[in-house]
C-alpha cells in the first residue's frame, strides 16, 4: 500500500497529513521541504516530486512570501508577506492536483518579531476552514528559539489551541540552528545552544499532546544553516533517539518514536547522519541548502543509496541549482544573447527565441528539479506513492 491509497492528490491537511507523517515514520523516510519564491520554483518542485512518485513539502519564508507578492509592494506590517504566502498557497491548491501527488503547504521560520505575518496567515486559514472544512495551509512554523523556553512553549500553546480547532499542524523550534537564513543570524551563538536537551522535548510534548498530536519539533543537534562541507559541522543526530526514549519512558507510551522531528540546517550532513536522524523519527527535512554525498547510505536496512560527488563544488542548494541552469544556458547561447538581432549565424538573424524568458527560466527549473529529486532520494522518499 502506498500513500495514494491513504490520501488524495493535492494539498493535504489534518487527518490526511497525519496519515502521511505516520506512513513516513513507519517506512523510515522523510519528506523534503523546499522553500519557494515564485510559481516557477513551485512548478519545478511539483514536477520533481511527480516524476519520482513522492509527496513533497512546499514552504514559504517571510522574505520569500514578500517576494512572491512583488518587490514593488511595501511590507509594512508584514502585509506583503501575508499576501504573498496566501497567494502562493492558493496557487498550489489549484495546480497540485494536476500533478497527482500529495503536497504539504507550509510557512517557514516565524520569529517573535514576525508574529503579525503568522496572524495574517492563520486568519486566512480560519476563513478557509469556515468555507471548506480545512485550513488553507497544511502547517505553519513558529521559531521562538531565541526566547526563553517557558515563553516559547507558552506562545506556541496559545497558537496551537487555535490551530487545533481547524486541524492545522504547528512546527516549533527549540534550541538554536546556527548560521544565517532569511535575515536570522545565529553565527555567533554559544555552541551549547546548538543542542536541545531531552527535558526540553519532554516539556513540549507533555504540554502540546494535551491539545493535539498535530505538531512537530525542530530540535537542535548541531544543525547549521548555510552551505558547508562535511566535517565542518558537528552534528549529533543520535541525540534524537535519546529524546524519543526520554519521552516514551516518562509518559509511559507504547510508541518508541512518539515525536515527529524536523531536521533544519542540513548543510554539511553526510548521508549517514541523515539516515540516523530519519531512523529516530525525523519526517521532514529542509533542503534550501544541500549536503555532500560521499558514501553508501543505509536507511535502517530498507534501502541503500550510492551517491558520490567527488568535488565540493558539486554541493548545490536549491537556489544555486536554479541559477545553475540559467548560467549554463547563457554560457552555451552567449553569442545569441547580446542583442535582439545579430548572432553567430548572421548579422540580421533574430534572437527572440533565445532570450525568451520562458526558455532560460525553464533551464533553471530543470536543474532545480534534479536537485529536489536528489533530496528525495537522500531521504528515501522515492516511489512512496
Amino acid at each position: 500500500m502506498g500513500i495514494l491509497d491513504l490520501v488524495p492528490a493535492g494539498v493535504i491537511t489534518g487527518h490526511n497529513l497525519r496519515k502521511v507523517l505516520n506512513y513516513a515514520k513507519e517506512h523510515k523516510f522523510a519528506i523534503p521541504a523546499v522553500n519557494c519564491t515564485s510559481t516557477s520554483t513551485i512548478n519545478a518542485v511539483l514536477e520533481a516530486a511527480r516524476d519520482i512518485k513522492s509527496p513533497i513539502i512546499i514552504q514559504f519564508s517571510n522574505g520569500g512570501s514578500a517576494y512572491f507578492a512583488g518587490k514593488g509592494l511595501s511590507n509594512a506590517g508584514e502585509k506583503a508577506s501575508i499576501l504573498g504566502a496566501i497567494a502562493g498557497a492558493y496557487y498550489i491548491r489549484r495546480v497540485a492536483p494536476a500533478y497527482g501527488i500529495p503536497v504539504i503547504v507550509h510557512s517557514d521560520h516565524c520569529a517573535k518579531k514576525l508574529l503579525p505575518w503568522f496572524d495574517g496567515m492563520l486568519a486566512e486559514d480560519e476563513a478557509y476552514f469556515t468555507q471548506h472544512g480545512e485550513p488553507l495551509f497544511s502547517s505553519h512554523m513558529l521559531d521562538l528559539s531565541e526566547e526563553p523556553k517557558e515563553e516559547n512553549i507558552a506562545i506556541c500553546l496559545k497558537y496551537l489551541n487555535r490551530m487545533a480547532k481547524i486541524d492545522c499542524l504547528l512546527e516549533m523550534e527549540i534550541g538554536i540552528t546556527g548560521g544565517e537564513e532569511d535575515g536570522v543570524n545565529n553565527e555567533s551563538v554559544d555552541n551549547a545552544s546548538l543542542y536541545t536537551q531531552p527535558e526540553d522535548i519532554l516539556d513540549i510534548y507533555r504540554a502540546f499532546s494535551g491539545v493535539t498530536d498535530l505538531f512537530t519539533i525542530a530540535a537542535a543537534f548541531g544543525n547549521v544553516h548555510g552551505v558547508y562541507k562535511v566535517g565542518n559541522v558537528q552534528l549529533h543526530p543520535e541525540l534524537l533517539g535519546k529524546h524519543q526514549a526520554h519521552v516514551q519512558k516518562h509518559l509511559g507510551l507504547k510508541d518508541d518514536k512518539p515525536v515527529y522531528f524536523v531536521f533544519h540546517g542540513g548543510s554539511g550532513s553526510s548521508p549517514g547522519e541523515i539516515a540516523t536522524a530519519v531512523s529516530h523519527g525525523v519526517i521532514k527535512m529542509n533542503v534550501d541548502t544541500g549536503w555532500f554525498h560521499d558514501l553508501i547510505c543505509d536507511f535502517g536496512g530498507h534501502f541503500a543509496l550510492i551517491l558520490i560527488f567527488r568535488h565540493f563544488l558539486d554541493i548545490k542548494d536549491t537556489q544555486w541549482a536554479y541559477w545553475l541552469g540559467i548560467k549554463e544556458y547563457y554560457e552555451k547561447k552567449k553569442g545569441y544573447l547580446q542583442a535582439q538581432v545579430g548572432n553567430p549565424d548572421g548579422d540580421d538573424k533574430p534572437n527572440k527565441k533565445h532570450y525568451d524568458p520562458r526558455v532560460f527560466i525553464r533551464e533553471g527549473e530543470k536543474t532545480m528539479i534534479k536537485r529536489v529529486q536528489e533530496a528525495c532520494k537522500d531521504l528515501g522518499n522515492v516511489g512512496t506513492l
